[in-house]
Order: C-alpha cells, then structure tokens, then sequence
C-alpha cells in the first residue's frame, strides 16, 4: 500500500453530497479542516433511477468532481481499480451496495462503505462474506458515530441508553430504518456496543424502538419524522448524562477513514455493524408483527 502522503481514493457512487464534502476535506488543502494523507483522484457515477434525489444529483455531483477537485469519471468500478489504493463506496441507495461492493472486491483494496451497508441483513452479511473470502478490509459507518459528546457518553457503567434523531423512509428500502435512521441507530450502538437479544417497535408518526441486551441493558431509539434533531442520554446507577443538541460533521469520521487506509485496522468491529444491521431487521419484523418483541438472528 502506498504511504499516507501518497494514497488515492476512488469513489464509487455520485449521488450524494457526501462525495463533495468529502472532497473539500481531503482535496483541499486551503480548506479549514483540511485532513493530509489522502486524495480522491477518481469516480465511478452510479445512480438509482428509481430514487428521486439520486437520478437528480448524480450528474450534478460528478461534474463538481470533476471540474472543482480534479477527479476523473470512470465509465466503471473495474476502472478504478489501478488508479486508487483504497475506495469508498457512497452510493446513496442500499440496495446497490452488495453488488458494487462485490465489483469493489476485486480490486482487493480496503474499503469505506458509507451508510447504509445495505438495504437488508442478507445483503450485509453477503458483503461481509465477500469481504472475508478475498481478504479485503472493510468498515462502514455514520458520522453520527464520532459526533462530539459520543466520546464522553461511552461507558460501561450506562445501564440505558436513549437516543433519538431523524428517520424518513424511502419505500425502496426493505429495512426502512436503514435509510436515514440508520444514523441514531449508529449513536445507539456506539453507547451501547452488542449484545443485543432481543427488538420491539412500536410504529407511529415517530417510531420507538427499544432493545434489550443480554446483560439487562435497555438501549432504545425515538426516530423523529419527517425530520429533527440528534440528541441522546445515557443513564447510570448514580448519574444522568444528556448530550444536548448533537452536531454533525464529516471530519472526525474522514480523520478515521484515512486512518483505516493507512493502517488497515477498522475503526468500527464487523460484529457490531452486522449486528445493527439484525436489530433493524428484528425491528422491521417487529413492525410487521404489531409490535411484538423479536428476537435478533444472524
């Protein structure tokens, strides 16, 4: 692998205002939060037609890429491969992630996968099966994971943990939280780690999901639609911790993506995320079931 100062990054996926952020923290160096190490030098486009915010931002996106940042537009994933060292797949649409994921593998570079992993708990365990069978290096993550006050709420004296934060649903989604929930989700188990049991959902106009770990720690999730706020507060034997309006910022996580790429050790643990991924699916089930408690399986 190249050295930090040399490290290219290949984006798979334009449709997102990730790839634009991420550019004017890794591409600029006249920007504030500038992050040295590493340079996204070339993109693949993608797309879902059938999602609206996508099929209109694709294009735009990529010629911003281009024309702003220098990055050159591949016609496919295959393309990357000889040009980067490491990828970071941004599509915004799930469901495009284990196959392009797949394609990603080939290259045998490690590999950011931004939210969500997936659109379902088999596609997440397919990608990481992929991943393992070729010895490729992976992490996928929220933001939300390395906002400010998550540091200081980590403990494991919580004995229960709530966090909240926006949730919209898009219907091509089979785990609807998965689609923008998936960052409150990331908070909560950032708080909590795994060892999660068992889900109930009880789904309204804002949605409540609790969890139950096998040690009795009670960790629950309040998705506010169509939009709001980020916030959690964790709860011990003596004391009570509140967050207070959370911010969000890419730049701590793009400080621990260059990280991953340089030394190849993930910043979040594979269980974990897999884990998220079978307390969404128990929550969906949950949902479709009235509400009744399920229990999570991988």
């Amino acid at each position: 692998m190249a050295t930090a100062a040399d490290l290219r990054l290949g984006i798979i996926g334009t449709d997102t205002s990730h790839v634009t952020a991420f550019a004017k923290v890794l591409n600029d160096p006249t920007s504030p939060d500038h992050i040295a190490g590493a340079k996204i030098v070339a993109a693949f486009k993608g797309g879902s037609p059938d999602i609206e915010s996508s099929a209109k931002r694709v294009d735009g996106y990529a010629k911003e890429l281009n024309e702003k940042y220098h990055v050159e537009i591949v016609p496919t994933i295959g393309d990357l491969c000889g040009k980067v060292d490491a990828i970071l797949l941004e599509s915004v649409d799930g469901r495009k992630h284990l196959e392009q994921a797949k394609a990603a593998i080939k290259c045998g570079k490690p590999m950011f996968i931004d939210k969500p992993l997936a659109s379902t708990l088999p596609d997440a365990l397919a990608i990481a099966k992929a991943a393992k069978a070729a010895n490729v290096k992976w992490f996928s993550s929220s933001s939300l994971r390395w906002a400010e006050q998550m540091s200081s709420m980590r403990s494991p004296a919580n004995k229960s943990v709530t966090v909240w934060g926006p949730g919209p649903i898009d219907k091509t989604h089979y785990l609807d939280l998965s689609w923008y929930a998936i960052h409150p989700m990331e908070m909560l188990y950032a708080l909590m780690g795994t060892g999660c049991v068992e889900v109930t959902r009880i789904a309204s106009d804002n949605d409540v999901v609790v969890g139950k770990w096998s040690d009795g720690r009670i960790g629950s999730v309040q998705v506010l639609r169509p939009y709001g706020d980020y916030g959690a507060i964790a709860y011990t034997e003596k004391k009570v911790i509140e967050s207070g309006k959370i911010k969000v910022s890419y730049v701590p996580m793009l400080k621990e993506i260059v990280k991953f790429f340089q030394t190849g050790v993930p910043p979040v643990n594979e269980d974990e995320t897999l884990e998220l991924f079978a307390f969404m699916d128990a929550a969906q089930k949950s949902k479709e079931q009235g509400g009744k408690p399920v229990k999570l399986k991988r």
